[in-house]
């Protein structure tokens, strides 16, 4: 299985060129030639592994590289109880009748991004030895909340490697902030950003392509490579959970094997649920993937009118990890969608860069229309949700997962569609603690962030997660804020250059 680039289909690269490389040379996203297949008999065979081993057998599809040991030392390294609070890694929550909540939180920064970043250390390490590659590994990450964390936690200490992670400053919660600057390890390093996510995305785009910095990183003996759901490193663990959640459905009864399901993802850079899709389309009967955004709505807009269009006004929300304009991941399913018209994918995205603007053809319209729906909520109707889910089935969300459940509600209602769904949840509801708390007993609380997490307890009945009740006495050791003039030179100020 080799891979190429969504802006030039020339390219062919390994798996573990593409992992190590993270972004082609071009500025395109590296993605699998073809989209292997899954029979309904290994569908069911799946259902009765372990995680890891599930895991393993996804893996094995895509990543022809590498051997049967290789992968199998990724995967019991990163999916073990050691790194997660339950042994089935992703937990399924029965909500209601048909309704499934796939728990993807469980890891030790409590966010659907462990699922990936547990097991990205090792892929990148593994590729590094497989390709010869003797040079430093920078890890450069944007992040809207959940992705920083979850990387930081991946790469620290992990030798051959340092990673320097970037956020918005007030695009955050207070939980996810302290998170990041709290981060142990000597090989880490974190920076808060005057700006939004986007910025914070592009900056790291521009440095990744500036070949400058690489000239002067390549003499220094370091390359770059990326944590961010632009490595096919990260998005392909995100295809296993769909398969897995399928699979034990089935396993148990609540599905018949070869019956669809919806899937439901709350979702801003698309990479989420394009892993869904490859699921799909891997094999997995699915009816509808639902599209789920807060009042960001980009995505939203461009599922219903084939036209996407970045120039409109941002905004902070209580489920901050979705407040993005740009969707890096769009661009790998265009590919897929324009018959990976390379050409195609340059217009479109070098127009997204210069106007903020394009429009797909009729024909990627009608795909977008026949295989996902779309939704959006404010921050409004996300505590509505979340409020009612606590009430009628006394279970705890966080503010993301709630965006999935009311653009759910709405479009059960709009359709009467009653195929049974897995919803993505995506956070722990501790993580969001003052949005929520605020939410369970409809009023603001006065209480400090740690007193607010004690009273979600009381009143959720949850455990809270030790990696967030573990911060409260954790020392602060990084507070720089810079402009996004200023990312360039941070990167290499910091990295010694």
């Amino acid at each position: 299985m080799l891979y190429n680039s969504t802006r030039d289909s020339s390219v062919k690269v390994s798996s573990a060129q593409a992992i190590t490389q993270g972004i082609s040379v071009d500025g395109g996203l590296f993605v699998p030639e073809e989209i292997p297949s899954l029979t309904l008999d290994e569908i069911k065979s799946i259902g009765e592994m372990k995680y890891a081993d599930r895991a393993a057998f996804v893996f094995s599809k895509f990543l022809t590289d590498f051997s049967d040991a290789e992968i199998h030392y990724c995967t019991d390294n990163a999916y073990s109880t050691k790194n997660f609070e339950t042994e089935s890694i992703a937990e399924i929550a029965h909500l209601f009748d048909g309704t499934y909540m796939l728990e993807l939180w469980h890891g030790p920064t409590c966010a659907f991004k462990d699922m990936a970043l547990q097991i990205l250390p090792y892929f990148l390490t593994t590729s590094a030895k497989k390709i010869n590659l003797d040079k430093k590994i920078v890890i450069l990450v944007a992040t809207s909340g959940d992705t920083g964390k979850a990387a930081l936690e991946g790469f620290k200490d992990v030798e051959g490697t340092s990673i320097l992670v970037f956020y918005p400053e007030d695009g955050v919660s207070p939980m996810q902030k302290r998170q990041m600057k709290t981060q142990e390890g000597s090989n880490v390093g974190v920076c808060a950003l005057n700006g939004n996510f986007d910025d914070c995305q592009n900056g790291v785009k521009a440095i990744f392509t500036d070949n400058d910095v690489k000239a002067q990183l390549e003499s220094s003996g370091m390359m770059f490579s990326s944590a961010n759901s632009i490595n096919w490193g990260r998005l392909v663990p995100q295809i296993v959970y769909y398969i897995s959640a399928y699979a034990e459905l089935a396993r148990d009864g609540e599905i018949n094997l070869g019956d669809k399901i919806n899937i439901v993802v709350p979702t801003g850079n698309f990479g989420n649920i394009l892993a869904a899709y490859y699921a799909k389309h891997m094999g997995v009967p699915v009816n509808k993937l639902i599209c789920a955004s807060n009042i960001n709505n980009v995505l939203t807009d461009f599922i219903n009118t084939g036209v996407y269009d970045r120039n409109r006004q941002f905004y902070a929300t209580v489920s901050p990890s979705m407040d993005i304009l740009i969707s890096s991941n769009l661009e790998r399913l265009l590919y897929l969608m324009t018959g990976r018209n390379d050409a195609v994918i340059r217009d479109w995205f070098g127009k997204l860069a210069s106007e903020g603007k394009y429009e797909v053809t009729d024909d990627v319209k009608a795909q977008l229309k026949d295989e996902f729906c779309a939704g959006f909520c404010n921050d409004d109707e996300t505590k509505a949700a979340i409020h009612s889910v606590y009430e009628k089935y006394s279970y705890t969300c966080d503010t993301h997962t709630a965006v999935a459940v009311k653009v759910y509600n709405d479009y059960k209602a709009a359709t009467g569609d009653t195929t049974k769904t897995i919803i993505a949840s995506t956070a722990s509801p501790y993580k969001f603690s003052a949005a929520v708390l605020e939410a369970v007993q409809n009023g603001k609380s006065d209480l400090d962030e740690y007193a607010m997490i004690d009273k979600l307890a009381e009143l959720s009945k949850m455990p809270v997660p030790a990696a967030l009740a573990d911060l409260k006495n954790k020392p602060e050791r990084f507070s720089d804020v810079i402009s996004k003039e200023e990312q360039k030179q941070y990167v290499l100020r910091t990295l010694g250059i």
